[in-house]
């Protein structure tokens, strides 16, 4: 299923919107566009939220978690 909705992606998001000149150019954009796609897109898996903001949000859960088992409560 997920592998069909990134194939689905590529197509309808770039690959069908241009004309390349070379294999290079190709891998250039594909390279860019899959980076966008991991990084940069809400994903529904996350709610609604993109990859960067849950990274924030588990590690500033993380953080608070071991300031909490240490005993440090005054940190923020």
């Amino acid at each position: 299923m997920y592998i069909g909705r990134y194939n689905r992606a590529v197509r309808y998001d770039w690959l069908a919107h241009y004309l390349f000149d070379s294999i290079d150019e190709v891998q250039e954009h594909a390279t860019q566009w899959l980076w966008a796609y991991n990084n940069e897109r809400p994903n529904m898996a996350l709610w609604g939220i993109t990859p960067q903001q849950k990274l924030v949000a588990v590690a500033y859960a993380l953080q608070v978690a071991f300031f909490v088992k240490v005993g440090i409560t005054n940190v923020y």
